[in-house]
């Protein structure tokens, strides 16, 4: 019976062993393949760094360069909405307020209408409406004394550490402030007029807000050459049309950042009020909102219901008021982006790495004095697919969708990794990252992070090793 039992151990240990073989042998093949993947002479001047883990066996499955400290560009926003999603989680509310000072009688508001700002970062025209109604449901159909926009529950720094001055006016630089609305932008369509006349050009929104000077001219060539821009170099919302349309030319639109675009805000609710028929005849202006105001109406909007826009459209916007939400949260003080990085900082010690080591500016990636690494990107994944189902599924299904959606809609079609890889796209001059999760041929989940850097002109080369990277995690029996 002991001999019996001795043979049994025996051939217990030898599967062991074999097993342990076989697992070795295939992480060396998977090692060999990526590398030779990245063995290209575009290498030798550029640098990659990439970390695979296995989520189902809990197993690394590569590292390149892991600790290398490289830009996130917006794989920075992965950093900052798992933050969020750990510390304020998918319920959080974004509150946009309205309040009154003074006394109602007769529809008349004997004081001052307050909105008090809360960091939303998608609030519309449409929601604008929502609070116009419910003044009107309050019962004041004038307001005798002044509009104040409250700004008081972040510092006074419009733009992120690093920033550049000569991304302005692109929306993709927007000035940042708690009381948001359009995406602290405005779109004008426009097309060409008769021949010999100005363009044609609208505002989306209509609003006087803006003096504009239109010195365009519609002519008989075939291409265009005009510029549609904002008084960006001295800091003024005025908009100038300058040099030549074609008549051709088809129906466009063009986006602008706003300067103090809480001012945009206000502009734009007393014209709703006024279209509304509720009278106004004071100033508008920003104030901090007073002891003991009378609360009128709050507009809420969930993390949850940002977060996909956040993602899947890279929202610069959407990212850095989710960093000051975090600031705002969790310290006594005005937010600031600083304080929104302390949080992360917590975050990436909770994961038992050394937040020291890292450089963290702000919430959307934007700035070239971000600093972090694969191996960081990796070990965020990780906790958000062990510590919290609900979390996981949130940050999983805001990814873009290989092929499908977002940043990723035209990569990776027509392989293995399509409608497969959930991604955070990072692209900035010189940087190039894709960071998210995977499924491999056999159902093992994958996260995965890759940077590219140090490259010039297009980002295209190094979007094609990440590619092909993912196309091989999906295709594998891990």
């Amino acid at each position: 019976m002991q001999k019996f039992e001795l043979k049994i151990f025996f051939i217990f240990l030898i599967g062991l062993f074999f097993s342990y073989n076989i697992v070795a042998q295939d992480n060396s093949m998977i090692e060999e393949e990526l590398n030779e993947i990245l063995d290209d002479d575009y290498f030798e001047s550029t640098t990659i760094a990439v970390d695979i883990f296995d989520l189902t066996s809990n197993e690394s499955l590569y590292k390149k360069n892991t600790k290398m400290l490289l830009h996130p560009a917006s794989n920075m926003k992965l950093i900052t909405t798992i933050t969020a999603l750990e510390y304020l989680g998918p319920n959080y509310e974004f509150e946009t307020s309205l309040y009154h000072t003074g006394i109602i009688m007769d529809s008349v508001c004997f004081g001052d209408v307050y909105v008090q700002g809360g960091f939303d970062p998608d609030f519309t025209m449409a929601d604008l409406d929502t609070l116009v109604l419910e003044i009107k449901n309050f019962g004041i159909n004038e307001i005798r004394g002044n509009l104040y926009g409250d700004v008081s529950q972040m510092d006074s720094l419009y733009w992120g550490s690093g920033w550049m001055w000569d991304d302005d006016p692109s929306t993709d630089f927007p000035y940042m402030t708690p009381l948001l609305i359009n995406d602290a932008a405005v779109k004008i369509v426009y097309q060409p007029g008769l021949i010999g006349k100005k363009m044609n050009y609208e505002l989306i929104p209509k609003t006087n807000f803006f003096n504009i000077t239109n010195n365009s001219y519609t002519s008989k060539e075939d291409t265009s050459n005009f510029d549609i821009t904002r008084n960006w170099l001295n800091h003024g919302n005025e908009i100038s049309i300058t040099g030549d349309i074609s008549y051709k030319e088809e129906q466009d639109t063009v986006d602008l950042n706003i300067i103090n675009p809480e001012y945009y805000f206000m502009y734009l609710f007393k014209e709703k009020l006024k279209e509304s028929s509720v009278n106004f005849l004071g100033i508008i202006d920003t104030l901090t909102l007073p002891e003991f105001p009378i609360h009128i109406y709050s507009h809420s909007r969930k993390f949850a219901d940002v977060i996909d826009n956040l993602n899947k459209e890279s929202d610069n916007l959407s990212a850095e008021m989710t960093l000051r939400a975090l600031a705002f949260e969790n310290f006594d003080e005005k937010a600031s982006a600083k304080n929104g990085a302390k949080i992360i900082d917590s975050l990436i010690a909770k994961i038992e790495l050394d937040h020291k080591i890292y450089k963290i500016v702000d919430g959307s990636g934007v700035s070239h004095y971000n600093l972090v690494s694969t191996e960081l990107m990796v070990e965020l994944l990780k906790h958000m697919y062990n510590s919290s189902k609900e979390n996981y599924e949130v940050l999983y299904n805001s990814l873009p969708i290989a092929g499908v959606d977002g940043t990723l809609e035209k990569r990776m079609r027509r392989t293995k990794a399509y409608d497969n890889v959930r991604a955070k796209t990072g692209t900035l001059s010189g940087v190039s990252a894709l960071s998210g999760y995977l499924t491999s041929k056999n159902k093992h989940k994958v996260a995965f992070s890759i940077f590219v850097q140090n490259f010039v002109g297009s980002s295209k080369v190094a979007r094609r090793y990440q590619d092909k990277i993912c196309k091989f995690l999906a295709e594998a029996k891990l």
